[in-house]
């Protein structure tokens, strides 16, 4: 099984990208979306941003992830 999450772009480099991912920046290629610019989202899988998304989706599939590492905090507490 394959999982992306999202994440917003901050700063664009030539062939990479630093990416904000629910509070923590990282840097990933992006290779597969030379197209980005600053303040898009893209899903990002295995260190590699994976395709533009809109923000909808993205702040979606965020609260999801969110609910998703509560429940698990929940568990181990």
């Amino acid at each position: 099984m394959c999982v992306g999450v999202p994440a917003r772009v901050v700063k664009k480099m030539e062939y990479s990208a630093v990416v904000d991912v629910m509070g923590s920046q990282t840097t990933v290629g992006t290779i597969f979306v030379p197209e980005l610019d600053i303040g898009d989202y893209v899903i990002v899988h295995a260190g590699q941003a994976m395709s533009i998304v809109d923000e909808t989706y993205a702040r979606q599939s965020v609260e999801e992830w969110r609910k998703l590492v509560d429940a698990r905090n929940s568990e181990t507490n």
